[in-house]
C-alpha cells in the first residue's frame, strides 16, 4: 500500500490568558541564521593607541553598520532583525587594548530571499569597514532553524478543534520573529503550530517564567481532539 499522507501539530505554552489559543497561517515563526565575526586588528597599549590598530573602534563601527540591513537594504515591509548579542576582547587589562574582537548574534527573517540578502550584506559590511580601517574580520554565518509556515487546511483543523475547547481563539496572530525547531517537521509535512496561553507571567525562556498547571487541561484536549477530529472513520 501507498503511505498515508500525515500531517504534524504542534503546540508551545505562551504568557497569555490561560487557555487561549492564538494560531495564524502562513509564516508564524522567523528562520534563524546565527554568526561570528572576529575582528583582528594589532594590539597595543592604551596610551598609544597609534602604534596599532584597535579592533574594538572597529567592531563598534561594524555594529553599527549592520543596523543599515534593516534601515536601507530590506524593504521595510519585509521582516529582518540583525542583533549582535556578544561582544568579547583577548585584552588581558584594562590598560591594553586587544589583537582581537569577537562579535556574535543572530538574523531572524520570514523569507529565503531576505535571508540571503542579510547574509551577504553582513559579510560585505564586516570585512569592508575592517579594511577601511586597517584591520581584518573573518565572518562564520550558520543558518538554524527554516520559518515556521503553518499550512492552510491544517490551521482550519487546529482552529475548528481550539474553538471546541477555548472561548478565546485569535486566529491571526502576529508572525513573531523567534525561531522554533518544530519548523522542522512542517517542512516535512503540512501541519500547524499553536499557541495556548499560560497565564500572567514573564516571558518563556525567562528566570522569572511561571508555568501554571491549568492551562494543561487545554493542552491535552485540543491534543486528544486533534486525534479524534482526525481519526479516519
Amino acid at each position: 500500500k501507498a503511505p498515508v499522507p500525515g500531517a504534524v501539530f504542534g503546540l508551545h505554552v505562551w504568557p497569555n490568558t490561560v487557555g487561549s489559543i492564538a494560531i495564524r497561517q502562513g509564516p508564524i515563526m522567523a528562520a534563524a541564521g546565527n554568526f561570528t565575526i572576529i575582528v583582528k586588528g594589532r594590539q597595543t597599549h592604551g596610551s598609544q593607541p597609534w602604534s596599532g590598530i584597535d579592533p574594538i573602534v572597529v567592531a563598534s563601527q561594524i555594529v553599527l553598520g549592520l543596523q543599515t540591513i534593516a534601515s536601507r537594504n530590506v524593504d521595510p515591509l519585509h521582516q529582518v532583525v540583525v542583533s549582535i548579542c556578544v561582544v568579547e576582547t583577548d585584552s588581558p587589562a584594562s590598560n591594553v587594548i586587544p589583537q582581537t574582537v569577537k562579535l556574535k548574534g543572530t538574523v531572524r527573517t520570514m523569507d529565503p530571499a531576505v535571508q540571503d540578502l542579510a547574509e551577504q550584506r553582513l559579510t560585505e559590511i564586516a570585512q569592508g569597514t575592517a579594511l577601511a580601517l586597517g584591520a581584518r574580520a573573518e565572518v562564520s554565518y550558520k543558518r538554524g532553524y527554516p520559518v515556521t509556515v503553518n499550512a492552510s487546511t491544517q490551521t482550519g483543523y487546529a482552529v475548528d478543534v481550539a474553538r471546541a475547547i477555548s472561548p478565546q481563539v485569535d486566529t491571526n496572530i502576529a508572525p513573531m520573529m523567534g525561531a522554533e525547531d518544530f519548523s522542522y517537521m512542517l517542512n516535512a509535512r503540512p501541519g500547524a503550530y499553536i499557541f495556548v496561553g499560560n497565564g500572567d507571567t514573564a516571558m518563556v525562556h525567562h528566570p522569572a517564567y511561571n508555568f501554571d498547571d491549568n492551562v494543561i487541561p487545554f493542552g491535552a484536549s485540543w491534543y486528544a481532539g486533534m486525534v479524534e477530529a482526525r481519526m479516519p472513520v
